[in-house]
């Protein structure tokens, strides 16, 4: 191993396994130059990291679509803006529908159940349709219930918070130098504003984003120091898949050791905050770097499809956290 990664991972693990204390912005850059020969050594590092600060359990998580298709924001990375030449068709699922999807979530050994809506922000008839299907949700399934239904008022976040919803999602998506490149309809100041109202009210925070979207590692490690200050409960990590017709289609998937690396760095970023493998992961890391994710300071992941690609089936996930013996998080235990 070459004296500058010693250096950085001897760093790391004294201030990030022993003091608990995550990597500063340029500290997470430097990581994420280590060459591949180190990942493996960086990966028993943030598992070790993971274990003393989160504990074994894994948090398993299912996700549904209320309202596909349509939106008229410009994310470019998301085939279901209404402003691209994307295959997904608008649609609204039904409240039986939602309650199976929730049901089927359930007694996969998920103990979180997130709605999610492609929406700039809510209306007042999807707001309704949320309300009722979280009522007929709680009347015949045991399960926390989160929300990511776009931007919102104070008003929102007040009823939602109302109707029972703990904990809400909302994704910065990539580092605020870079938004610019991903999205036009809308700022980055503007989702962060939606999560300070969030954590204020209540609510469990969950936001994460995208890697792969052509930032760089400088930018990367930023937006891993801009969710360490917003210290949300929840990451996800998603990676790019690229979908026809969008603007970033033409992306090359990351490669598989770039993104391990992401994983393990923000980890050491994040020592104490879920971090839960969400889309993506299937065509940039495959079956052996799911394993590696968990093992490498993934503590938390989404079970099934997700909101316009199919995942791993429910059933390799969770056996594979049997096979690593990393136990589910229990309802009781989330509350």
């Amino acid at each position: 191993m070459t004296q500058a990664a010693t250096d950085v991972l001897a760093l790391a693990r004294e201030q990030v396994l022993e003091r608990g204390e995550g990597l500063s912005r340029d500290q997470v850059l430097e990581v994420l130059q280590l060459s591949d020969d180190h990942l493996e050594d960086l990966l028993a590092l943030a598992h070790e990291v993971r274990m003393k600060w989160c504990g074994p359990e894994v948090e398993v998580e299912g996700i549904i679509s209320l309202k596909t298709g349509g939106c008229p924001e410009d994310c470019h990375f998301c085939s279901q803006s209404g402003l691209f030449a994307s295959p997904v068709r608008s649609a609204w699922l039904d409240i039986p529908s939602l309650v199976e999807a929730a049901k089927q979530t359930a007694k996969s050994g998920a103990t979180e159940f997130c709605i999610v809506a492609a929406v700039r922000g809510p209306d007042e008839r999807l707001l309704a349709q949320v309300a009722a299907g979280i009522e007929a949700i709680r009347n015949e399934v045991d399960i926390q219930i989160a929300c990511s239904l776009g931007m919102l008022t104070q008003e929102q976040v007040d009823r939602l918070k109302e109707m029972g919803v703990h904990r809400y999602n909302h994704n910065l998506e990539t580092a605020q130098s870079y938004f610019p490149n991903v999205v036009t309809t809308h700022s980055w100041e503007e989702r962060w504003g939606t999560l300070e109202m969030v954590r204020e009210a209540g609510m469990e925070v969950c936001c994460g984003g995208i890697l792969g979207m052509g930032e760089t590692l400088e930018q990367r490690a930023e937006f891993a120091a801009n969710l360490a200050e917003l210290d949300p409960h929840e990451v996800p990590l998603n990676f790019l898949n690229p979908r026809p017709g969008t603007p970033f289609g033409d992306l090359e998937v990351l490669p598989a050791s770039e993104a391990l690396k992401a994983v393990a760095a923000f980890r050491l970023a994040l020592p104490r905050t879920m971090l839960r493998f969400a889309g993506g992961r299937e065509i940039t890391l495959g079956d052996l770097g799911a394993k590696q994710g968990i093992l490498g300071g993934i503590n938390a992941v989404i079970v099934g499809n997700y909101l316009t690609t199919l995942g791993r089936p429910a059933e390799a996930d969770l056996e594979l956290l049997e096979d690593l013996q990393m136990p589910i998080k229990a309802l009781n235990a989330s509350l």
